[in-house]
C-alpha cells in the first residue's frame, strides 16, 4: 500500500470500529466475559494505547528514529498479520504499558472522541513523510520486532480490525 492508502485504512477501519463502539450499550461495553477476555471499553482503551507512541513516533524528527537502526528487510501487509498472529498463537502478549484499566460507560465517549483524534493526527504526520521514508525507518514493536514505519502502520490498520472482531465475536 502507498501512504494515500494506507491514510484512507487507518481512517476508514478506526471509524468502523468507533462506530461500531458507539452503537454498543451500556452493558456490551462494560461486560467482560468469563473466558477472561478484555470489555469492549477495556479494548477500545487498548487501541488507544497502542496509537498513542506510533503517533508519537511519527513526531520525532528523523535522526532520532535512526536510532533504533536500519531496515534488514521489508515486509508486506500479509507477511505483518501473520508474525503477529504467530506471535499471539506462542503466547504473546500486550505488555503492561499497553494493558487498559477498568473502563466505565462514562469513558466511552471521551476515548472514543480520543482514538479519533489521534488518528487524524497520525496521518496528518504521515503526510509530511515520503514514501522513501515509510521504508527506511524502522520502529520497534514488542511482539513483531523492528518495523519499519510502514509496517508499523499496516500493524495500526491489522491491530484495530483484529479487535473489532474480538469485540463482534464476544458479543455473541
Amino acid at each position: 500500500m502507498d501512504k494515500e492508502a494506507i491514510k484512507k485504512e487507518l481512517i476508514e477501519t478506526h471509524k468502523s470500529y468507533t462506530d461500531y463502539i458507539s452503537s454498543l450499550s451500556e452493558d456490551k461495553f462494560v461486560e467482560k466475559k468469563n473466558n477472561g477476555k478484555w470489555s469492549a471499553g477495556q479494548q477500545l482503551q487498548h487501541i488507544f494505547l497502542s496509537v498513542r507512541p506510533v503517533n508519537f513516533a511519527l513526531f520525532l524528527p528523523k535522526f532520532l528514529l535512526r536510532l533504533f537502526g536500519k531496515p534488514k528487510e521489508k515486509r508486506t501487509y500479509e507477511e505483518i498479520i501473520k508474525t503477529y498472529q504467530n506471535s499471539l498463537r506462542n503466547g504473546g502478549k500486550a505488555s503492561a504499558l499497553y494493558i487498559p484499566k477498568s473502563v466505565s460507560i462514562n469513558q466511552k465517549q471521551k476515548l472514543i472522541i480520543d482514538l479519533t483524534n489521534l488518528i487524524m493526527s497520525l496521518t496528518k504526520k504521515i503526510d509530511k513523510l515520503d514514501e522513501e521514508d515509510l521504508d527506511n525507518y524502522i520502529l520497534p514493536h514488542p511482539l513483531i520486532g523492528k518495523t519499519t514505519i510502514r509496517e508499523m502502520l499496516y500493524f495500526t490498520i491489522y491491530h484495530v480490525q483484529h479487535h473489532h472482531k474480538a469485540i463482534v465475536d464476544n458479543s455473541n
